[in-house]
């Protein structure tokens, strides 16, 4: 009967590691860093910026102060950042102007730590 419970014991720990650790993990991901290349565009919002990936995916760009974005408008680039984690309501805010810029490609949000010119005029 103690064995018994010392494996129910055990299996009741494990299962509760493995729940807290499977968002932790996920959260991991999502917030490594990611490489993008692509052709960089002037974004609808003052002030916005977007990048059509390689792979046809729209790329809306959130820039630290120190990356010089706009220097590279119509080039091709490779940015570096983290997926953004934008509430609800900013989310609200920008949807009508990523609606015109993305089309029916897939989208992603990025907080751009890095950019690097790849080509100074974008593939046709």
């Amino acid at each position: 009967m103690i064995q018994k419970l010392a494996w129910l014991f055990l299996l009741v720990s494990l299962s509760s590691v493995l729940l807290f650790a499977a968002p932790q993990m996920a959260n991991d991901k999502a917030s490594a860093a990611q490489t993008i290349t692509g052709c960089l565009q002037q974004g609808t919002e003052s002030g916005g910026f977007f990048l059509i990936s390689t792979e046809g995916k729209h790329w809306e760009l959130y820039p630290n102060a120190d990356v010089p974005l706009a220097d590279h408008v119509g080039h091709t680039v490779t940015v570096t950042g983290t997926v953004a984690h934008r509430s609800k309501a900013q989310e609200v805010k920008s949807q009508p102007s990523e609606k015109k810029e993305m089309g029916d490609r897939q989208h992603a949000d990025l907080q751009v730590s890095g950019v690097k010119m790849v080509s100074t005029s974008c593939a046709k």
